[in-house]
């Protein structure tokens, strides 16, 4: 499924996909490879060929679709409900915002640039290997502004937000149950709006830090993974000395989710003991009501220990999808070049952007029920039944 790129040119392999289309190279390698000479092709099944190309559009189009759907009901049952209004409640519109943030821009404009790649023969500026800041030396972004330079920080961006705000529901749950007498007072909408604030702002800055710290990188939509990538711009045939730059996006997903493991495990042993001690109180002290009943207010609720392990179910999805990212990336950095595994990484992160709301309907009850007073507004209700 993958090919390593020991087998084609230093200066090809540090791209972060080619294929055998002489215009995914850079200018020099071009004249390496000479006018009649063309590449083994390192793709087969998800990158080449006219059909795959079609089915790659439909799979986008289907994709942004689902994405923009699904987060339109996740706000709208937000903005309806008066219940969701909650600082859990509002970091899931966060979480709702930068998902569709990816079905609005970043999905749409690949599907873009494959049917432009099919209808003209002449690639887009912002084709691999077009670009002249490709081609140039390194010190400096000779090329004009072109669209990569918004969406591949838009998705990079959007990534980091995503992970950031499970982190924050996490801790948000943790606090619920571990300490639910003080859960009001530590968790309040003002901090919790001002922490999305920061986040958006860390998460953003992090995806143009290879931009802003460094001018060895530029950004081109790649052949293989059929989205806009960082590239860095090469001395002669030799990777930039901070080409290891990239490495901080994995790390600080991995850091958060790491964070995010950590706290689960925390709240899921404190649920687990709640669990035991409550199931001892049905079997031996029914009749001990006085006590029982005491002791409940300093216990986590059963909607609490329900939105921990929804948001656990949150954490292990994300974490499935990044981690082919992850390993992509790092082995982009050390020098291989995997053309079919790109495009099946990029696209199962992407992918995640609908599945939250899938995850809300399976198993937040509250969510379901916002929902179908959502569509039954559009309904009138039968004469004397209150709404």
């Amino acid at each position: 499924m993958t090919a390593p790129s020991t087998s084609v040119p230093r200066s090809t392999a540090v791209l972060l996909a080619t294929t055998d289309c002489p215009l995914n190279l850079t200018a020099d390698a071009q004249v390496e490879l000479g006018s009649s000479q063309s590449l083994a092709p390192l793709c087969t099944v998800c990158c080449c060929g006219f059909l795959n190309r079609i089915l790659a559009v439909v799979f986008m189009v289907s994709l942004a679709f689902a994405i923009v759907v699904g987060n339109v009901v996740t706000l709208t049952v937000f903005v309806q409900t008066r219940q969701s209004r909650t600082p859990q409640g509002y970091l899931k519109v966060s979480l709702a915002i930068a998902d569709m943030m990816v079905g609005v821009l970043v999905v749409p404009f690949s599907a873009y640039t494959e049917i432009s790649l099919m209808v003209t023969s002449t690639p887009p500026i912002w084709y691999q290997g077009t670009s002249p800041a490709s081609s140039s030396s390194l010190g400096g972004l000779v090329s004009p502004w072109q669209p990569c330079m918004l969406i591949g920080p838009v998705f990079a961006g959007c990534t980091f937000v995503s992970i950031s705000t499970i982190f924050l529901m996490t801790v948000e749950r943790s606090v619920a149950i571990l300490r639910p007498l003080h859960k009001d007072t530590l968790v309040t909408r003002r901090r919790t709006l001002l922490l999305i604030l920061l986040s958006w702002a860390a998460s953003f800055l992090l995806a143009l830090a290879p931009l802003i710290f460094s001018s060895n990188f530029t950004l081109e939509y790649n052949e293989c993974s059929r989205m806009c990538n960082y590239t860095p711009l090469l001395f002669g045939s030799q990777l930039p000395p901070d080409a290891n730059i990239l490495l901080l996006f994995p790390a600080f997903d991995f850091t958060l989710l790491g964070g995010t493991l950590a706290v689960n495990i925390v709240s899921f042993t404190s649920i687990r003991r709640y669990t035991r001690k409550r199931k001892l109180l049905s079997e031996g002290s029914l009749s001990d009501g006085g006590g029982g009943g005491g002791g409940c207010s300093h216990r986590p609720t059963f909607s609490d220990i329900k939105a921990a392990k929804t948001i656990g179910i949150l954490t292990f999805a994300f974490t499935a999808s990044f981690s082919p990212i992850a390993v992509f990336v790092f082995g982009n950095v050390v020098g291989y070049t995997w053309c079919n595994f790109s495009f099946i990484a990029f696209w199962i992160l992407t992918g995640n952007s609908c599945c939250n709301v899938i995850i809300y309907s399976v198993r937040d009850h509250r969510f379901r029920k916002g929902v179908t007073l959502l569509f039954q507004r559009d309904q009138s209700p039968p004469h004397g039944e209150k709404t």
